[in-house]
């Protein structure tokens, strides 16, 4: 059994340890974009101020990513803060997996192909469609149609999810040039034929999470398999099309599309076929992966399930055996915090609302979504409506939840995530990043004075920048672009900022202090909230960000 030795030199507060993960706020260059300093956060300026205050680390090689151009995000980041490790993720694996060919000999690949030869049916390939490499990776997509065209599968479809959340804005049709050179380069010599079935934006269909819409799965079930929809000829009709319509839409909320041939859709995905899911991170990939192979499904009018091979880029939970197909084994992350803490019989508690919830249980504890024995969860039921529109989200009522949560003595860890500086920043709409942010800076307020009254600690940190960047950077002259109108370009994506690591500790009862930790990251978190909690992490976590006693 994992356990936990005691810290002779403190033995932990009298209330409890609250970490709490500002998701999304992290520390901007540029004070024109900076919408987190731009907000009025008089609490987060005092603690600033007056608390432990450092900054770590929450993007590239600090949470498992191929490299530090590579922006953090929400899943990797609780995998770092929840298991106290540097675990190589999604993207680092599926591109080791390319490399060494150890996709290509698997035995699900194997089995896909064989498939669509023996049947002479269509393999295809849904996904996000960029380089954002938080979900996916267009290189892994060409990667895997070059390797099909040599293993003699003739005709493959894809199907693009738009992104604009992890890329600039508007950026598809960069893509979208890229990949039509690519496919007409793979089918100029008339042996395959490869092409774009259908499609459309990440938050229209398909990449619903957290059972929170299921009308977008609907929405890119209809799509994908059925082949309904608007149909057009090329992807880029469709792209131009919708932004004449619509004059300002990003990508991320384009609506679906179908292409046409000879008057008939393209590529539905019919009896016979092989589907390969090639997003790499989970949370978006449950619901589809769930429309193809449950046997019953009452989510949406689904049909009677298709009589396709069906497979993930890789296994997207644990616990449920999703998929039941993968092409790339998922990072086998244990002895995470929570688990050290249950054997050491801390009760914890654990909070968010939908848009997060997953995040501060299933990723926190290591891509598992089953509780630990001392551990209480609690969802709040996000708003299915555009953030913009109401970019409070659910902050109160966190709070309140959390505070009622500090006052019952029954706890000795809290954790919770304020989802608004993250799924608001994603709008790229300035004004409601603004009151985003001040709603987690009161919900922080309020904890403050709990855990004050309740003589306990509170961590504050974030999984990741994001209302901390809101405008696109000339990567050249390091200056914010401009459009024509002299106006900011709005971005829409992570940062690769620094977050903040804050340790408030008002009755000082833990004589707290910031250590000399080497780079530190959001994965030093664990050590530092195990400390506070009064016992000594494991040898092998990253160091606590401070020393007690």
């Amino acid at each position: 059994m994992n356990e936990l030795s005691k810290n002779p030199a403190f033995g932990g507060p009298e209330g409890p340890v609250v970490l709490v993960v500002m998701d999304g706020v992290g520390i901007g260059k540029h004070a024109e974009s900076d919408y987190v300093k731009i907000a009025h956060t008089p609490n987060l300026d005092w603690l600033r101020e007056h608390a432990i205050y450092t900054e770590v680390k929450a993007h590239g090689v600090a949470v498992g990513l191929p490299d530090d151009s590579d922006m953090g995000n929400s899943e990797v980041g609780h995998n770092a803060i929840g298991c106290g490790r540097v675990f190589s993720q999604g993207a680092a694996l599926v591109e080791n997996a390319i490399a060494s060919e150890s996709m290509f000999e698997g035995a699900i690949w194997k089995e896909l192909v064989a498939n669509v030869k023996e049947n002479q049916s269509s393999m295809h390939f849904i996904g996000l469609f960029s380089d954002g490499n938080v979900h996916s990776n267009l290189n892994h997509l060409e990667a895997m149609l070059s390797r099909a065209k040599s293993e003699g599968v003739k005709k493959a479809r894809i199907h693009p999810l738009i992104d604009g959340r992890d890329v600039p804005p508007t950026s598809v049709l960069d893509y979208v040039e890229n990949f039509d050179k690519f496919l007409t380069d793979i089918n100029a010599d008339g042996t395959v034929d490869y092409c774009v079935a259908s499609g459309g934006g990440r938050m229209y269909i398909t990449m619903d999470r957290y059972n929170a819409n299921w009308s977008m799965v609907e929405r890119g079930w209809n799509t994908h398999v059925k082949g309904e929809g608007r149909r057009f000829a090329t992807m880029r009709d469709a792209v131009e099309t919708y932004r004449k319509e619509k004059p300002g839409i990003l990508d991320q909320d384009l609506p679906a599309f179908v292409i046409e041939r000879d008057g008939a859709p393209v590529g539905p995905i019919v009896e016979g076929d092989s589907v390969v899911f090639f997003n790499f991170r989970g949370d978006r990939s449950l619901e589809i992966t769930k429309a193809f192979e449950a046997e019953e499904l009452t989510e949406f009018d689904r049909g009677p399930k298709p009589n396709v091979i069906y497979a993930g880029m890789m296994q997207y939970d644990g616990d449920l055996q999703v998929p039941e197909k993968y092409l790339v084994s998922p990072p086998a992350i244990d002895r995470t915090m929570s688990e050290y803490l249950s054997n050491a019989g801390v009760k914890q508690f654990a909070i968010s609302e939908t848009q997060k919830y997953g995040h501060v249980t299933y990723f926190f504890n290591g891509n598992n979504s089953g509780k630990f024995a001392t551990e209480t969860w609690q969802e709040i039921l996000s708003d299915v409506i555009p953030f913009e529109e109401a970019p409070r989200m659910k902050a109160d009522e966190i709070t309140d939840a959390v505070v009622e949560a500090i006052e019952s003595g029954e706890y000795r860890f809290i954790r919770l995530n304020y989802p608004n500086g993250d799924m608001v920043g994603h709008t790229g709409v300035t004004d409601a990043v603004k009151v985003a942010i001040e709603a987690v800076d009161e919900g922080v307020g309020r904890i403050m004075e709990a855990v004050k009254k309740a003589k306990g600690i509170a961590v504050l940190s974030a999984d990741h920048g994001n209302s901390d960047d809101m405008c696109e950077v000339d990567k050249k002259t390091g200056k914010l672009k401009l459009d024509d109108e002299g106006k900011f370009l709005p971005k829409t994506a992570h940062s690769l900022n620094p977050v903040p690591a804050i340790v408030y500790d008002p009755a000082k009862v833990s004589g707290a202090r910031l250590a000399d930790v080497k780079d530190p990251g959001i994965a030093n978190l664990a050590a530092t909230c195990i400390t506070l909690l009064g016992f000594q992490p494991p040898a092998d976590y990253t160091p606590s960000l401070v020393e007690v006693g």
